[in-house]
């Protein structure tokens, strides 16, 4: 329970992280993508005995290259081409792991194996979550400046190409972080819930940084002890867990809840105000 908590609770922050930029990038469905096509790489890093996020790595990005060879060299829209992509690509992993045989059952890359981590497994996800971490972190004004103006990012001088790479490199290593924790199926659930509830909650990209992580990181703890008190799905849980807090950030969040923004428009409220600043309701 000691090593689930912590693998848990550290790959929630580094997924926390992360979606805040994918959720603004508007990169949801890039995210799933990449995150179902590092099952094939990492079942080949099994069998050829390499590091995990290697073959993960390797088969994130050639996901992203082929997405973007179909849809510029054909009539094939984004969204088409990327559930092409990742879809085949899981499928492949999972040929893969019905013909490969292992000491070990390779079906917990799909839907995680919380209990079963080991102190080498630990020691792993914490490496690579640092690294990830620490791109992120060091990288984190040049990441914005890409997200929300690319235009602006290549006039000062920064390579968007470059940032957008870098950001998918770091996607492909989260997804190998989360894999022991949810699985490759959940894994996208992590990778997005977080950013857009912390989205929900604040209109400043810097207060989503550290919203994101610690609402992840209490849904991680409070998922693993209810999964002990009721016998479930560590994982799942964890994943339930953010999605009920991201529904009641949907339903009462001040300014972007659905219900929320009718309890502050009520006298008391300020809600003279709120309409006043409030360009919808102006006029």
């Amino acid at each position: 329970m000691v090593r689930a908590l912590a693998t848990t609770v550290i790959a929630a922050v580094v997924c926390a992280l992360l979606s805040c930029w994918l959720v603004v990038v508007g990169w949801s469905l890039m995210g799933d993508a990449v995150s179902h096509a590092v099952l094939p790489g990492v079942v080949i890093a099994y069998v050829l005995g390499a590091p995990f996020a290697l073959g993960a790595l390797v088969f994130g990005l050639l996901a992203v290259g082929s997405i973007g060879v179909i849809r510029g060299t054909s009539r094939v829209k984004e969204d088409a081409a990327i559930g092409i992509v990742f879809s085949t690509l899981f499928a492949f992993g999972l040929v893969l792991i019905s013909v490969t045989p292992s000491q070990t059952d390779l079906n917990h890359i799909i839907f995680g194996n919380i209990l079963g981590v080991s102190q080498g497994d630990l020691l792993q996800i914490v490496v690579l979550a640092a690294i990830a971490f620490a791109v992120l972190i060091i990288k984190r004004r040049d990441l914005t400046l890409y997200a929300f103006d690319p235009t602006h990012a290549f006039a000062i001088g920064l390579s968007p190409r470059l940032l957008g790479a870098l950001l998918l490199g770091v996607l492909a290593l989260t997804a190998v972080v989360a894999l022991q924790v949810v699985g490759v199926v959940l894994v996208v659930a992590m990778l997005i819930i977080p950013g857009a509830t912390a989205h929900l909650l604040t209109d400043r990209f810097g207060r989503m940084l550290v919203i994101a992580p610690v609402m992840s990181a209490l849904c991680s703890v409070l998922g693993i002890y209810l999964s002990y008190w009721i016998d479930a799905a560590s994982g799942g849980l964890v994943v339930v867990v953010q999605g009920c807090v991201f529904g009641l950030a949907y339903l009462f969040a001040p300014r972007q809840g659905v219900l929320g923004r009718r309890m502050w428009r009520r006298p008391g409220h300020n809600s003279a105000k709120i309409e006043q600043n409030d360009p919808k309701t102006a006029g």
